[in-house]
């Protein structure tokens, strides 16, 4: 049978993280971040999740919080409620820990974890990418991902409301 309960413990609060983060540096090992909504989980998604995951050894997903959602995207999202989000990016192979935050950016929790590598996907320039500056001031890099063309929570949202 399968083992499941190790899921639920790779979404950690902002406090553990930063324990976790320097357990890894004690091994040596280098820390990718990224972050985003992620509602509706879709192919765009895990190519973007699997693309951050090749950048290092552990792979920490910042996730927004249902109210910063709601200021970024609207009354009428999150779909699925942050723990719903938490879980499902929890059961994933490539991702090691899932860490909720409540600000619009995850800018404090970056410098909180200051990763080696920090990736967004290819829609944003470095500028525009939240901590960028402070991972690259501190020896980071910064990756930008090529999205995938034709995927995206907004458009799976239209097409149910047109049907």
């Amino acid at each position: 049978m399968k083992e499941t309960d190790f899921i639920s413990k790779k979404i950690l609060t902002i406090t553990y993280i930063v324990k976790q983060v320097a357990q890894w540096r004690v091994l040596d090992k280098k820390i990718a971040f990224t972050n985003g909504v992620f509602d509706i989980l879709h192919q765009g998604h895990i190519f973007s999740l699997s693309q951050a995951a090749k950048e290092a050894d552990y792979l920490i997903v910042g996730l927004n919080s249902d109210s910063s959602v709601k200021k970024l995207k609207g009354e009428n999202r999150p779909i699925n409620n942050q723990d719903s989000r938490a879980i499902i990016l929890a059961s994933l192979i490539i991702v090691d820990a899932v860490v909720v935050f409540e600000e619009e950016t995850p800018l404090e929790l970056i410098k909180l974890i200051m990763p080696d590598v920090l990736i967004k996907g290819g829609d944003y320039t470095i500028n525009q990418i939240a901590g960028a500056k402070e991972v690259i001031a501190n020896g980071g890099r910064v990756v930008t991902n090529p999205i995938m063309e034709g995927f995206s929570t907004t458009n799976i949202i239209n097409q149910f409301k047109n049907k």
